[in-house]
């Protein structure tokens, strides 16, 4: 039965497009149907991409920015890539100037770290001294000759330490009687006061400022050279471990190379 079915494949007669009849042959060849498969496949190709720029154009933003826009120019309603200026400074110049980068940044954080020591020299931070509690324990001989913790008032606290009790809560720059005795102490008026206050918090307000500005400069300092390290040429490539933030530079794991 296979035999006969095959056979039979075999005896079909196959069918074959005609061709350009004589009469017509002064308007070309005959379409045949591969032809006007490709022609229709090309066309409805086409419609697509026409479709797709349409949709696409009506959903566009008018004030949608991108780069190329500036990095290519329109002739004859095309796009055309604009030439790219030669680079004006070589390898050395370029080492040279991200060099000159380094020491600048590190000339202005050795600036600021001498300011912030100025400031903290002059301030000493006497304010922020005053308001940490501190608790002061006096041992006196007990009745058996045991030495035994006492707490004592105000009054005994200030004839302890020789001072006048309004000056207890100070920790620092708490001078005696007899030194207070020995002072010319200037008669300051309400506004002389204010002023000074208003000065001396003016001071401290540089200070943070500037303890931050030194804390920016470092980081720049280490994202630098961080750079220039990783320009250096190596067999084994670093492994990123964190980004850089605004507040610490990046941290890379080095392996490690035998040097020759």
């Amino acid at each position: 039965m296979s035999s006969w079915k095959k056979a039979s494949k075999s005896n079909q007669k196959v069918h074959r497009e005609r061709h350009q009849p004589d009469a017509r042959k002064h308007l070309g060849l005959l379409e045949k149907k591969k032809d006007y498969k490709k022609r229709a496949n090309n066309e409805q190709h086409k419609e697509r991409i026409l479709k797709a720029l349409r949709k696409r154009a009506l959903n566009k933003n008018p004030d949608e920015f991108y780069h190329h826009m500036i990095n290519s120019k329109l002739e004859n309603d095309e796009h055309h890539e604009k030439e790219k200026e030669p680079d004006e400074h070589s390898k050395v110049q370029k080492a040279l100037m991200e060099t000159q980068d380094m020491q600048y940044v590190t000339m202005k954080r050795t600036m600021e770290a001498k300011k912030i020591q100025r400031l903290q020299a002059q301030l000493h931070m006497i304010d922020f001294a005053n308001t940490v509690e501190n608790n002061h324990i006096f041992f006196d001989d007990g009745l058996d000759g045991e030495i035994v913790g006492k707490e004592l008032d105000e009054v005994e606290l200030a004839k302890r330490l020789e001072t006048h009790p309004n000056l207890l809560q100070r920790k620092t720059n708490r001078p005696r009687i007899q030194d207070l005795e020995k002072m010319k102490l200037p008669e300051l008026t309400p506004d002389e006061i204010r002023k000074a206050n208003a000065l001396k918090k003016q001071s401290y307000q540089e200070l943070t400022k500037r303890i931050e500005r030194e804390k920016e400069l470092a980081v720049a300092q280490q994202k630098l050279q961080i750079k220039r390290v990783l320009k250096q040429k190596r067999l084994l490539k670093p492994k990123k471990v964190r980004k850089g933030t605004k507040d610490a530079p990046p941290v890379y794991r080095f392996k490690y190379e035998r040097k020759k």
